[in-house]
Parts: C-alpha cells; structure tokens; sequence
C-alpha cells in the first residue's frame, strides 16, 4: 500500500518524514486488525450476542474506529512541516476522493444507483438461492436472518435513517477513498466483506461482497467517492427501514419475530 501510494502521489507531504510515514502504516494496520482482520478469529466458534443488552451506540464503534484512524492518518500525512524533502501531493480531499466538480450531480447519481444496485443484489441473491435449491442444496439455504437483522430494524426510525448515513459516509470514505487508491478493488472489496463477517451467513456475505463491487465499479466510473457514499446509504435506508421490516411482519412466529 505505501509503495502504491508513492506511485500514484498518494504520499502527503508529511510522509517524507519516515517516522510520521511509519506511525500512519502502523496506525492503519491496527484498525484492519481490529475491525477487519478480527471477525476471523470468530468463525466456528459458538458465540451468542444477548442483543437486548447492547446500546445503540455500539452499532457505530466500529465507524468511530475508522474515523479515529482516518483522523490520525491527516494529522500525521499534513499537519505540521512536512519537511524540506517532501514533494507536492494531492489535497487530503482529493486523496479521500471527496473533490468533485458537481456535487449535487454525484449525490443524485448515488441516489439512484443506490436503488438500481438494491434491485440487483436481491435479483442475485434470489438466482443464487434458485441453484442452490435446485441442486438439492436447500438445507444450506437460510431460514432465520442474522440476529442483527431483526434486532437494528426493531430500533427507531430515527436511528436507523442516522446508521444508513454514517455507513455511507465513513464506511465508502475508508474503503473507497482512502483503501481502494491504494490496495486496489479486489483487496478493498475483500476488507470489506470481513468487516461485515458478523451477519454469519453466505448468502449475506455474497450480497456484501456483490455490492462492495457495485461500489467500487461505481467510484472507479465518477473519479469521486460521493456518488458512492449516496447509493450506500440509499441501499441501508432501503433496507433498513422498508425491506426488513416489511420481511419481519411476513414471519409468522420464529426466532426472528420474538428477538424483534
């Protein structure tokens, strides 16, 4: 990543000072240790979450653990001198894909391949459940969703519309802005369906990945992150607030009504 990042003048100027450059690599790597790499350390393991227990909070640790390092890699890429050796880099804006010149044009682009990518993903999903069934794999199929499913679209709506934003916006900045420059689409993509490990289902996981891809394909097209950042939160608020709880109101009984 840091030799990527050299090539494409994705060093900010205060990298010329190696400690500072090191700090930031060392900064970056504990947060893809802790909300990336840890999720790993769970499979196979029976590990139940009492979701009643749990704050609404602590739905946004992870993206307040983004933030944090995003924060730290500023500080130490362009605040302060930056050193007689450093040479002239793009703006942290333009480092993070947030610069564009018609903003309104990108957000409203994102609104509607937020609901097309919707269509898509569930249309795959439904193609891939048909094989699987139709290959006499329907014991592999799901029954119940995630306990998180259930549990986030029994909170206020609100708070879900605040969780929709803040995935947009902190999750596509980090892995669209700032990894996928400098690890590349499949790499990112990858980050980012570990990051989401704890639905604990295939299928959910495909659909993680197949939008992470949407996403990507998507800030690759524009130059820009923010045509992004609106089609992931339309795609959460889509979900969140209409498909989900219309889905858990279709269940008679089961495990998922009662966590509701």
């Amino acid at each position: 990543m840091d030799r990527i990042a050299a090539r494409r003048r994705l060093g900010p100027p205060g990298f010329a000072q190696p400690w500072r450059r090191w700090a930031a690599g060392a900064l970056v790597a504990v947060v893809l240790w802790v909300g990336v790499f840890g999720p790993l350390g769970q499979l196979g393991m029976a590990t139940e979450i009492d979701y009643s227990r749990l704050s609404p909070a602590q739905l946004f640790l992870l993206h307040a653990l983004f933030v944090l390092c995003l924060a730290g890699w500023y500080l130490l890429g362009f605040a302060g001198p930056a050193g007689p050796e450093a040479r002239p880099a793009l703006s942290w804006r333009a480092q993070l894909g947030l610069r564009s010149a018609a903003p309104g044009r990108e957000l409203g682009l994102g609104l509607l391949a937020g609901l097309a990518a919707w269509a898509l993903v569930i249309a795959a999903l439904l193609a891939l459940a048909g094989i699987v069934y139709a290959i006499g794999g329907e014991d592999a199929l799901p029954k119940t969703p995630p306990a998180a499913i259930p549990w986030i679209a029994g909170l206020p709506a609100g708070l879900r519309v605040l969780l929709s934003l803040s995935a947009g916006v902190v999750e596509e900045t980090f892995f669209r802005g700032f990894l996928q420059p400098r690890a590349g689409i499949l790499l990112s993509t990858c980050f980012f369906a570990l990051a989401h490990l704890s639905y604990e289902q295939p299928f959910m996981l495909f659909g993680v990945t197949l939008l992470s891809l949407l996403f990507a394909l998507l800030v690759r097209w524009r130059q820009s992150i923010l045509a992004a950042i609106a089609a992931h939160a339309a795609f959460d608020a889509v979900q969140l607030l209409i498909v989900v709880p219309w889905a858990l109101k279709m269940l008679q009984g089961g495990a998922a009504e009662s966590v509701l």
